[in-house]
């Protein structure tokens, strides 16, 4: 068995690291000499697509619209997962097959588990809102 010395030698990752932190470092040092700056009153004041902001900008957002965009990005990369799991069917053979259906049966679960929460039900959300209006 052939073995390669660069994987085994710890020293140029090493070398790498300092040389990563010292180029970011020098990158972040000319930004801060060289770029330009600016002093006044309207620095501060919150600025939206050219239109300056007016009324109360704080708008309370139930819990409920952020977990629902969790829950859609996890089954949006268990999606990605699958279809790459359907392109390489052929290559992974049997093992690969029934690890593709447990998986696809752990998807299931959870979303059936979602369900008996009421982690998805949105007539919480409409109820809330009527309250709020």
């Amino acid at each position: 068995m052939i073995k390669n010395n660069i994987i085994f030698n710890y020293w140029y990752f090493i070398i790498f690291q300092i040389t990563a932190i010292i180029i970011s470092s020098f990158m972040i040092l000319i930004s801060f000499f060289l770029g330009g700056r600016s002093y006044g009153l309207d620095k501060h004041l919150p600025f939206e697509s050219g239109a300056d902001s007016f009324g109360d900008s704080k708008i309370k957002i139930h819990i409920h619209f952020y977990l629902i965009a969790i829950f859609f990005i996890i089954f949006d990369i268990e999606s990605l997962y699958l279809y790459l799991w359907s392109v390489s069917i052929k290559s992974i053979q049997s093992a690969g097959f029934i690890e593709g259906v447990l998986f696809i049966l752990n998807i299931l679960i959870s979303l059936f588990y979602l369900f008996k929460l009421k982690a998805l039900d949105w007539q919480f959300i409409k109820h809330t809102n009527k309250n709020k209006i």
